[in-house]
């Protein structure tokens, strides 16, 4: 009787913080029928987040919304992603224990700035992207990247602090090539299709 109750109490924590099922509504009470969230995905200021569909949200992310989070359709965020729009590992030094106290007014050294992640765009595992960044759409975050500023359309990102290893299209046109009936899918969102590159004299 006591393995049955176990197995059952597993059971059931298992489809309460694991399982995923499609279907998502923002804020606003719009459903989003093609996205998924993980439950175990903390979400602060939710009321700040503008969330697109066929959205996938892995498990066990911070998502910090609070000064404003855009994630466009068809972005995918594995696991253990953090998210920030706001970091007061400045103020703190500043004020020290006037921290905890300060009143009303700007917070010196205190860093805000809203987050945008482009349309289809893939973000690794145990990656961090930081308050006031825009990523562009179809760009892929390599696992372990501390994402700041601005990164371009289609761009591959890696390295603490992260930085332009490449470029997205040229997997992209190679697959396309072998794939041709999916490029309609692929126009759909991008605009047009990716342009192989002409191999160079070395082979």
């Amino acid at each position: 009787m006591k393995a049955w109750l176990n197995r059952a109490r597993r059971r059931i924590w298992q489809a309460l913080m694991y399982r995923m099922v499609f279907g998502e509504r923002t804020p606003g009470g719009v459903l989003l029928a093609h996205t998924r969230i993980a439950p175990s995905t903390c979400i602060e200021g939710e009321e700040g987040l503008q969330l697109a569909d066929h959205v996938f949200i892995g498990q066990f992310n911070f998502l910090d919304a609070g000064a404003g989070l855009t994630i466009g359709e068809g972005v995918q965020i594995t696991n253990f992603v953090s998210i920030v729009t706001h970091s007061s590992h400045r103020s703190i030094r500043l004020l020290g224990r006037g921290y905890a106290t300060h009143a009303g007014g700007e917070v010196p050294g205190y860093v805000k700035g809203a987050v945008h992640i482009g349309a289809y765009t893939f973000v690794g595992p145990h990656s961090l992207i930081e308050a006031g960044t825009r990523i562009g759409r179809g760009a892929l975050i390599c696992a372990y990247s501390q994402v700041r500023g601005e990164v371009p359309d289609f761009a591959v990102m890696a390295g603490t602090p992260a930085r332009q290893v490449g470029d997205v299209r040229t997997a992209d046109a190679a697959l396309l090539a072998q794939h041709p009936e999916w490029a309609e899918h692929y126009r759909a969102w991008a605009g047009e299709l990716p342009q192989a590159t002409e191999p160079d004299a070395h082979g």
